[in-house]
């Protein structure tokens, strides 16, 4: 107790007179964690977790808004410890000494803070939204504060971030390359919740779910044990585990849809029937005058030979290769050597000891590209083999190359960075470690659209594996997808429906999660629709509802619960009305579905308004029947509610009779 007075009394003095420096240069990087800077906000009324570096076995104190807590350093150096709940407010001076050093941290407000992740949609900065140049200009928002997590993939949980962080103050300096949906979800939801406003954004463009997740939880998903195997391997061991994924993914060559018995491009000996000579210029293949690759996007396999001495072929070696758009998968003399996923990223592989032979060595790689231009950027000759006394041989012999058009994509390997196993959660979620947070911001999907139906399942566990870090009711906001590409012109199945429909349904769930409807203000034509702001605005309404508990709002807006069969017909009733139902530029709702039980068959309804339910007509409802609506990668949906909010998308079973 004495000793807790003396600091108290010793922080109180500290802070008490601006003349005394904040710490010395060198204990400023090693006290705190950097999420604790000045303009940090804290989570109020929780317990508040603070942790850093100091020399092991050192004492450490740490004083905030009155309350002072000591802890130790473990054998590692690091100390972990707890405040007591603080209330809504600042700005404090949070203090921390440790031994003979003292950090001080200025401005810190106790607020409501937000983790915002996902993919390229959560991602999209405020310059790349509607209105953006007012929008920035007018972004002057003290109370809002900012910090994003370095893109950083990683095979094993990091606790450290990897790169320069700091707290920012929202200002038309600041936002305008934040995430747009997080800063405008905190500028709408301040104006019914007047706290401050931490935002943590971590997304990474094209990623995929299980790259968010921890390993521990994609194990327990059950189906991933062999490749999280790898990527355990290639923590300590890339070479080994390189040649082990290599014999994985040539397995998938070799049994895919459409494989061609006895084919292995990546082998020095494989047939050459069908391969063509590359322009020496290489790049995008879109842009090589090749009618069959002009708007191509698919895998492409690449040939190439270096002629090596016996005294260089001897010595260790990388093989560096330009910019590859998107993923490659590579071999050297018939073995595996490298794979990577970075849209315009260079590779360089490491090549094992006695790879290299005297002759002519065999390059091998399949590049798949999935959006945009895609290939292998050249010229030849900036493609290598380097060799440790220094000497660069070019890869400049003809290239040769081969279109694989048909197959489904290949299996991304483990380590990859945004569509790997638990990478992003390695790198980017682990360092935050229990940081307080109010709440999660999910906007992802896009990336999972090529296995839909899967996505429930994963969602429910990135779920679980987050709270399990954050708390266990920590409420999660999941952006349902927003509508991309054409409107259909007869039904048929959709990975992007099945993703919106998982997302429905982990939502709808858990009284601890919501979602936010996006079908009606994406773009076609725009995998990235620019108006975040009507977003935001949803987000901002379901928080209210699902997080601060105000009843008086919707969570969104009109609910399918439950389609029952009426004589001829269904009745499907909708919860979550303001007013009546009502439709947009058509007589009736369109877009509704009957199909059979496995939704093998489908075939549109005639749809009628019924105050707050739709009444299809139709003699197919049959017994086992579903029905399913805006079921589309862009359908379109003309259902919303007296205040303009849409009825999202929902496929549902048929009971058996009308129980209202």
């Amino acid at each position: 107790m004495k000793a807790r007075t003396w600091w108290s009394g010793i922080v109180a003095a500290t802070l008490a007179c601006c003349a005394v420096p904040a710490m010395a240069e060198d204990a400023a990087t090693t006290l705190l964690h950097p999420l604790f800077q000045d303009h940090a906000v804290l989570q109020r009324d929780q317990a508040v977790a603070v942790w850093g570096t100091v020399a092991p076995g050192t004492p450490v104190s740490v004083a905030l808004a009155g309350r002072t807590v000591t802890t130790r350093a473990d054998a590692g150096g690091r100390w972990h410890a707890t405040l007591q709940p603080i209330a809504a407010g600042g700005p404090y001076d949070m203090a921390v000494q440790a031994g003979q050093a003292t950090q001080v941290v200025r401005d810190v407000q106790m607020g409501d803070v937000w983790l915002c992740s996902g993919q390229s949609n959560m991602a999209l900065p405020v310059w790349r939204t509607l209105d953006a140049d007012s929008e920035i200009a007018a972004a002057t928002h003290p109370s809002i504060r900012l910090f994003t997590v370095p893109n950083a993939a990683a095979v094993t949980p990091q606790r450290d971030l990897q790169g320069a962080v700091a707290w920012q103050p929202a200002s038309p300096d600041t936002v305008r390359d934040f995430s747009a949906a997080c800063f405008y979800f905190a500028r709408e939801l301040q104006k019914t919740v007047n706290v401050p406003m931490g935002l943590i954004e971590a997304a990474w463009g094209g990623s995929r779910i299980e790259a968010w997740t921890s390993g521990d939880a994609l194990r327990a998903q059950g189906g991933m044990g062999p490749a999280l195997d790898v990527l355990a391997l290639y923590a300590h061991d890339p070479a080994a585990a390189n040649r082990q994924w290599g014999r994985h993914w040539q397995q998938w060559w070799t049994t895919r849809e459409g494989a061609i018995a006895g084919d292995a491009p990546w082998q020095p000996d494989a047939d050459r029937t069908g391969w063509q000579d590359a322009p020496p210029t290489l790049g995008a293949w879109e842009r090589w005058g090749v009618p069959a690759l002009s708007d191509y996007n698919g895998m492409v396999w690449y040939r190439t030979q270096v002629t090596l001495t016996a005294a260089q072929a001897a010595q260790g070696a990388r093989l560096a290769l330009g910019p590859v758009d998107e993923t490659d998968m590579t071999w050297v003399n018939g073995v595996a050597v490298g794979s990577q996923y970075g849209p315009g990223q260079a590779r360089s592989y490491a090549l094992p000891a006695g790879l290299l032979h005297a002759g002519a060595n065999t390059v091998v790689m399949n590049v798949l590209d999935t959006y945009g231009d895609g290939g292998l950027a050249g010229p030849a000759s900036d493609h290598a083999v380097h060799l440790d006394d220094g000497t660069r041989i070019a890869l400049d012999a003809p290239w040769q190359y081969r279109a694989a058009p048909g197959a489904p994509a290949p299996p991304p390997a483990p380590w990859h960075a945004a569509t790997g196993l638990s990478t992003l959660y390695n790198g980017m979620i682990a360092p935050l470690g229990n940081y307080g947070v109010r709440g999660m911001l999910w906007y992802q999907g896009e990336s999972n659209t090529a296995d839909g139906l899967a996505y429930a399942a994963k969602l429910r566990s990135l779920r679980d594996d987050w709270r399990s870090r954050f708390g266990a009711q920590t409420p999660l906001l999941v952006v349902q997808l927003a509508g991309y590409g054409p409107p259909p012109v007869a039904p048929g199945e959709s990975g992007w429906a099945q993703v919106r429909e998982a997302q429905r349904q982990v939502a709808a769930e858990d009284p601890h999660s919501g979602l936010a409807l996006a079908i009606d203000i994406g773009d076609a034509y725009d995998i990235h629709p620019p108006n975040k702001q009507e977003l935001a605005r949803r987000l901002a309404r379901v928080a209210r509802h699902v997080v601060y508990g105000d009843r008086t709002v919707d969570p969104s807006g009109p609910t399918a619960r439950k389609a029952s069969r009426l004589q001829g017909g269904v009745r499907i009733v909708f919860d979550d009305v303001a007013g009546t139902l009502v439709t947009t530029g058509a007589k009736g709702p369109i877009g509704f579905e009957l199909c059979d039980a496995e939704a093998r068959h489908c075939s549109y309804a005639d749809a009628v308004l019924d105050g707050r339910d739709v009444v299809l007509r139709s003699p197919q409802a049959g017994p086992g029947a579903r029905v399913r609506y805006c079921w589309a990668d862009g359908p379109v949906c003309t259902l919303r509610d007296s205040r303009g909010a849409p009825a999202g998308p929902f496929d549902l079973s048929l009971t058996p009779a009308e129980d209202r």
